[in-house]
C-alpha cells in the first residue's frame, strides 16, 4: 500500500533537526514535499542540495486555511498512489498544531508514518520561563473561538503567520482584556534568531516582524479583570453564601426571595418601556443574580446546582427547536409555535391533567385571564368572530348595571370580574397584551397627574383645595403636551 512519511523539521534552525531526520532527508532521491519553504532548516538543506516542493502557492489561491490544508492532503495522497512512497515535511513536530497531518491521519487511502521533529513547545516554555503544569492552553491562531480561551492559565497562540491573524487574535482578546494588557510575542523560539517582545495588547498587530515562526503568549489573567465571566460571578455568589459570607444572603430561602424576584422582573419591564439600555443591563444583571442565588441555595441544600439549571434549559431549547438542531422544516413562526406546544406536551407527559395547567398561579389576575384564554383557544374553545365578544361585553356591562341597582356587592364583584375577563379576551383577539396595555395607561395617568401637581404647586395652590375644573384644565394641557 502507498505510504507517506511525515517528518518534522523542528522548531527553529538546523541545529534543532534530529540527526536521523537530517540523514533521511539528505539521502532522499526525488522531490520532498513541504508545507512551506519558510523555515530555517529548509534554507540550509536546500544549500546542501536537498530538493523541496512546497505548497506555499496554495495560500494565495485559496480563501481559507482549511481549503489549503485539504488541497495539500489531496495532492499528497494522489502523489503517494503514483510513487508508492513520498516524504512530506512540516515545521516543528508533526503532531503539534499541524492540521494537514491530522487530515492525513483521518484518510484511509494511503498509510501515514509520522516521525521526529523537535516540538517548539519545550523551547517556548524555556524562553517564556513558564511551567505548563500550572495550567496551559495551546490554540491555533488561524482557527479558534473566543469562548475556548481559558484565561486562568497560560495561553499560547501558535501559527500567527501574519498581521491579519495577529489582528484576529487581538480583537478576540480585546473582548475580555483591557487594551493595555501586556502580551508577549515570541519569534523562532529556541533558535539563534529567537526574539521575545512584550507589547500592549492593542499593538499586537502593529509588529511588522510577524512570521510563520511567531507565537503569542498571554499570561494568566488577574481575577479582577475577569468579573465579566460566568465563573467569577459564580464564585462571588458562593462566597456570599459561604459561612464567612454575607448574613443577609445566608439567611435567604427560595420563599424569602419570591417577592424580590418578582420586583426585579417589573423593574426590567420598566427599563424596557423607557428604552433605557443601561437600565436594561442593570436589571438583567439583577435577574441573573436571582437565578444564581436561587441556584446557590439549591446547591447549599444539596438539591441542585446552576449546572442542572443550565443543562435543563439547554436540553429544552434543543428539543423544542428541531427545525434548528434537527431536520424538521418550518415555513412560519406559527408552525414553530404549534410544534413547540406539541413538543412541550411530550416533555410533560402525563404531568398535566388539564389544558389550562401551566399558567403560574401568582400571575396578576388580568394577565392570568389572558393566558388562560390563549390556552383554551389552542384546543378550539374560542369565539368565531370578534363581534361576538363585543356583544358579550355589552351583555356583561348590562349585568353589572343590574346588580349595581340591587346594591349587591358580592354579585357586583363577580360581574365586574366578568367584564374584565371579556376585555382580556378582546385584547387577545387584537394581539394586545392586556397587562402591557393597562400599564401604559397607568404610566400615562401618572405623567398627566404629576403635571397637574407641578402646575398647582407653581400656582401656590394646595391640591387638596384645588377645584376639579382647574385640575381638568391642567389635565387637558398635559394631553396636548403628549
Amino acid at each position: 500500500m502507498a505510504k507517506i512519511d511525515v517528518l518534522g523539521l523542528g522548531a527553529g534552525d538546523i541545529n534543532q533537526l534530529p540527526f536521523g531526520i537530517y540523514k533521511k532527508l539528505k539521502n532522499m532521491d526525488g522531490v520532498i514535499y513541504t508545507r512551506t519553504l519558510d523555515h530555517p532548516a529548509i534554507k540550509v538543506l536546500k544549500e546542501e542540495g536537498v530538493d523541496f516542493q512546497s505548497f506555499d502557492y496554495l495560500y494565495e489561491e485559496e480563501e481559507t486555511f482549511e481549503e489549503v490544508y485539504k488541497r495539500i492532503v489531496s495532492t499528497l495522497t494522489e502523489s503517494a498512489k503514483e510513487s508508492t512512497n513520498i516524504v512530506y515535511t512540516v515545521p516543528g513536530h508533526p503532531m503539534l498544531g499541524e492540521r494537514t497531518v491530522q487530515l492525513l491521519l483521518e484518510q484511509d487511502e494511503v498509510d501515514v508514518n509520522v516521525d521526529g521533529g523537535q516540538s517548539y513547545l519545550d523551547a517556548l516554555f524555556t524562553a517564556l520561563r513558564i511551567d505548563p503544569i500550572e495550567g496551559f492552553q495551546f490554540l491555533d491562531g488561524t482557527s479558534f473561538e473566543r469562548s475556548e480561551i481559558s484565561y486562568r492559565g497560560h495561553v499560547i497562540f501558535c501559527q500567527v503567520y501574519d498581521q491579519f491573524i495577529a489582528s484576529d487574535v487581538k480583537l478576540a482578546l480585546l473582548e475580555d482584556l483591557p487594551p493595555d494588557y501586556e502580551v508577549t510575542i515570541v519569534e523562532a523560539a529556541g533558535s539563534e534568531k529567537e526574539v521575545i517582545r512584550t507589547v500592549p495588547l492593542v499593538e499586537l498587530d502593529h509588529q511588522v516582524e510577524i512570521s510563520n515562526l511567531t507565537s503569542v503568549y498571554v499570561a494568566p489573567v488577574p481575577n479582577h479583570l475577569l468579573n465579566h465571566t460566568f465563573d467569577n460571578f459564580r464564585e462571588v455568589m458562593r462566597k456570599l453564601r459561604a459561612p464567612n459570607g454575607c448574613p443577609w444572603d445566608r439567611e435567604q430561602t427560595h420563599e424569602s426571595l419570591k417577592e424580590h424576584s418578582i420586583e426585579e422582573i417589573y423593574e426590567l419591564i420598566e427599563a424596557i418601556d423607557n428604552q433605557d439600555d443601561e437600565g436594561i443591563i442593570e436589571e438583567l444583571g439583577d435577574i441573573f443574580m436571582h437565578v444564581m442565588l436561587h441556584s446557590q441555595i439549591g446547591e447549599d441544600d444539596g438539591y441542585f446546582t446552576i449546572d442542572d439549571v443550565i443543562r435543563g434549559v439547554t436540553n429544552k431549547m434543543i428539543f423544542r427547536h428541531p427545525h434548528v438542531f434537527g431536520n424538521v422544516l418550518v415555513d412560519s413562526s406559527e408552525e414553530v409555535t404549534k410544534n413547540w406546544e406539541e413538543l412541550k406536551k411530550q416533555e410533560k407527559g402525563e404531568k398535566r391533567k388539564s389544558t389550562l395547567d401551566g399558567v403560574p398561579k401568582p400571575l396578576p389576575a388580568l394577565l392570568k385571564a389572558y393566558k388562560i384564554q390563549k390556552k383554551a383557544a389552542k384546543v378550539g374553545f374560542d369565539w368565531d368572530q370578534v363581534s361576538d365578544i363585543w356583544a358579550k361585553l355589552d351583555e356583561e356591562i348590562k349585568e353589572v348595571k343590574e346588580v349595581i341597582a340591587k346594591n349587591d356587592r358580592e354579585e357586583m364583584e363577580k360581574e365586574f370580574g366578568d367584564v374584565l375577563f371579556v376585555l382580556a379576551n378582546l385584547t387577545r383577539f387584537y394581539q394586545i397584551n392586556p397587562e402591557i396595555a393597562l400599564e401604559r395607561t397607568n404610566q400615562k395617568f401618572i405623567s398627566r397627574f404629576t403635571y397637574i401637581e407641578e402646575k398647582l404647586k407653581a400656582d401656590g395652590v394646595d391640591i387638596g383645595q384645588a377645584s376639579l375644573e382647574l385640575m381638568d384644565q391642567y389635565w387637558d394641557q398635559a394631553k396636548e403636551r403628549e
